[in-house]
């Protein structure tokens, strides 16, 4: 028994994602360790803030633009090379096994 099947090649988006997240994380390494900073308190809150805590804010900005740019780099894939499909032949065959 024969069939025709369309097949067309559609990008993995967890992979574009966690990309996504790596490279925000990264983005937020880079950022926060490569500048010194200064150890005065902010004239908005009064606190002063250690490296940790500026590299927590920078995820929390890095990781949702890195989610959000890979994200639509897979839906832009998906839309160009999506409509690139091929037709295929399948031959459906059915095996019994006896034992």
């Amino acid at each position: 028994m024969d069939e025709k099947l369309t097949v067309r090649r559609a990008p993995k988006y967890g992979v574009f994602l966690a990309l996504g997240a790596a490279l925000g994380i990264l983005a937020a390494m880079i950022l926060t360790f490569s500048f010194s900073g200064t150890f005065d308190e902010s004239p908005n809150t009064g606190l002063v803030y250690d490296q940790g805590q500026v590299f927590g804010f920078l995820l929390l900005i890095c990781i949702p633009v890195g989610l959000a740019v890979t994200g639509g780099l897979a839906l832009v894939l998906d839309r160009t090379v999506g409509r690139r499909t091929r037709s295929v032949r399948v031959d459906h065959t059915v095996d019994h096994d006896d034992e």
